[in-house]
């Protein structure tokens, strides 16, 4: 298999990971986590917004929840934030959009992660190339990209447990 970037990095900061591969055409993280045959809930996306302020701040949140803008402002400590424009992914992070992964932007931003991420030993994010997973500590990652743990997802709709 060959390595990413990100690989490359948690290699060289000696953080353990499981690279997995999945079909490059899929564009949700939904079926992403299905083919990977892994619960939704531990797979993560990773979204960049933008402030108020001026400043970026990256969420990483389960695939199949949405990011409350609310809370994400709340937990980074800014009026607002606003997701930024695909356009503006890849100058800013390096990445392209199904492939930005918290590990190795080309800046380092200030990062959260869903406070669900800490109820598993392993999540999965994006190994910073459509087509490549990485599992790890949640807690690791943590460590590597300064990142906290916050409530950044919406409520479920009523009556949407099952």
């Amino acid at each position: 298999m060959e390595k990413t970037n990100v690989m490359r990095i948690l290699d060289q900061k000696k953080i353990p990971y499981i690279p997995h591969t999945y079909d490059p055409s899929l564009v949700d993280g939904i079926s992403v986590a299905l083919q990977l045959g892994e619960r939704t809930e531990r797979v993560f996306k990773t979204l960049v917004t933008a402030a108020n302020t001026g400043n970026y701040y990256v969420f990483v949140i389960p695939v199949d929840k949405s990011l409350d803008l609310k809370k994400a402002a709340k937990a980074v400590g800014v009026k607002s934030v606003a997701m930024i424009r695909q356009k503006e992914l890849l100058p800013l992070t390096g990445y392209i959009h199904g492939g930005c992964s918290p590990v190795g932007m080309k800046k380092l931003f200030r990062t959260v992660i869903d406070e669900t991420a800490a109820l598993f030993d392993a999540i999965f994010v994006s190994a910073g190339k459509v087509g490549f997973q990485v599992a790890l500590d949640p807690k690791l990652l943590a460590g590597l990209t300064g990142a906290e743990f916050a409530d950044l997802t919406e409520p479920e709709p009523a009556g949407a447990a099952i």
